[in-house]
């Protein structure tokens, strides 16, 4: 999964849980500039994979309304696959890495208590 299919999926995602969302709000939650907010969420709408619905907040301010066309939930739903199977293959590597660290440090340990006079 490429960094910008990674950002694409979390937008997607935020998007999902809260249409509602501001990109302000949004590029608070995904930790980037607005400007580069704004890139995603126009790369996203060009695909097709995001409406946005122009409604009225309560304060009357106008607003926008996120919401994923059924594209954007197929895109959505394979980017999530791309993603766990990621995330396991990290896990199962970090799992690995651990257990052979700690096969070194019994090891290590061993050694140390064998060159321990009594």
């Amino acid at each position: 999964m490429t960094p910008r299919e990674a950002a694409h999926y979390r937008v997607l995602r935020l998007i999902e849980e809260q249409p509602e969302i501001s990109q302000r709000e949004l590029s608070r939650a995904l930790g980037v500039s607005l400007g580069k907010t704004h890139y995603l969420l126009k790369a996203l709408l060009d695909k097709g994979l995001v409406k946005a619905d122009n409604f009225r907040r309560s304060d009357n301010k106008l607003a926008y309304a996120y919401l994923l066309t059924p594209s954007g939930i197929a895109a959505k739903l394979d980017l999530t696959r791309r993603f766990l199977r990621l995330k396991e293959d990290e896990y199962r590597a970090a799992h690995e890495e651990i257990e052979r660290l700690r096969q070194e440090l019994d090891t290590a340990v061993g050694r140390a208590s064998a060159r321990q006079p009594d």
